[in-house]
């Protein structure tokens, strides 16, 4: 075989193993073009320190009208969801929601069922930073907590901020 049909024939074939390879990669989504939008974000805290996360959607129209999100009643539905505390009424200065899962967690899901957290009379908050302590403090006796039957989709998209 000469030269020239020897190289030819090695292109097709590398042509071909590419074509092959690229058959069994599973291909990128078509998500559209990228555009840079202003959308809020917060701060939650998770084991004592900070993730930002954004809020796209809620199970409650009340909620959704008041942060200018998304209802989704399908999302009210889901059970298991981790818990986000808010708190309500007196607290400790800084004090934000607290997460009860973070990504990497085996727990984690960017949906979150609602857990309103007060603190009884008499008692001087403190600054509320994990799931855990809230949790040991609802058994001191020292906070309440109700479950507000409120599903959030609302991903967490940086850890440790």
């Amino acid at each position: 075989m000469s030269g020239i049909k020897l190289a030819a024939t090695a292109g097709v074939a590398a042509l071909a193993i590419v074509a092959a390879a690229s058959a069994a990669t599973p291909s990128m989504l078509s998500l559209g073009p990228a555009v840079q939008t202003k959308v809020p974000t917060y701060l939650g805290y998770y084991d004592g320190h900070k993730d930002t996360y954004l809020v796209t959607d809620v199970s409650s129209k009340a909620q959704a009208k008041a942060m200018h999100v998304n209802f989704s009643a399908a999302i009210g539905k889901v059970k298991g969801a981790p818990a986000q505390y808010f708190i309500q009424g007196k607290a400790a200065a800084g004090q934000i929601a607290v997460f009860g899962s973070e990504p990497g967690e085996s727990d984690y899901n960017p949906l979150w069922e609602e857990q309103i957290v007060t603190w009884k009379p008499g008692v001087k908050p403190v600054l509320l930073v994990s799931d855990n302590q809230i949790n040991g403090l609802v058994k001191q006796g020292k906070l309440t907590m109700k479950d507000a039957h409120v599903v959030l989709n609302a991903p967490i998209t940086n850890v440790g901020t």
